[in-house]
């Protein structure tokens, strides 16, 4: 009976040193607020749930890769603090880092409408900035001294969706179709980075 476990443990350890890892990248989407953070409210809509929602979407599309995995610092109602993201996301050595969130202007109905991109001051986070400014309607590009982006070491953008006071971008980004448009997209963006 020895004999028999020997023989399938030195078989699977034989199987286990001939598997060659896949040298996978990883892709870091962070949704930004969580928990009791809700993030910008405009009626029922908050902005902890547009950017759960999208981050899921774009995980979800992005599934079964063999080039890499896409990795959510949260996947439900939770909040993991900036300094847990960061730490997370620097063990994690990712290709690249987008920190989702929908703006807010202060007048109640805001006329201010499109997609804001915030960058670190690196040629990745630029590169990154300019490939989402060609798929999305963005109003700026700016950078700008936020934790998720001074603190983490890969390539990092913030991106504002979209103004959540705006009716146009609120009902885009909360609508299904929106949704999956804004994830195809960001799926566009990281093959193509």
């Amino acid at each position: 009976m020895r004999g028999i476990k020997l023989l399938a443990l030195s078989a699977f350890s034989a199987s286990f040193l001939s598997f060659t890892p896949t040298n996978k990248k990883y892709i870091v989407i962070d949704a930004g607020h969580g928990g009791n953070d809700t993030g910008s409210i405009y009626g029922k809509f908050s902005e902890k749930e547009i950017t759960i929602s999208i981050a899921n979407e774009i995980k979800k599309l992005n599934e079964n890769q063999d080039q890499y995995e896409v990795i959510l610092t949260r996947d439900s109602d939770a909040y993991p603090t900036l300094q847990e993201r960061t730490a997370m996301i620097n063990k994690l050595n990712p290709e690249l880092v987008i920190s989702l969130h929908m703006n807010s202007d202060p007048q109640k109905e805001s006329e201010k409408e499109g997609t804001e991109v915030y960058i670190q001051n690196t040629d990745g986070s630029k590169k990154l900035a300019e490939k989402i400014s060609k798929k999305f309607d963005v109003r700026k590009i700016e950078e700008r001294n936020l934790h998720m982006l001074r603190e983490t070491k890969a390539p990092a953008v913030l991106v504002e969706l979209g103004f959540i006071n705006n009716t146009k971008d609120r009902e885009y980004a909360t609508s299904e179709k929106g949704q999956k448009e804004i994830a195809q997209k960001f799926t566009e963006i990281i093959r193509e980075y």
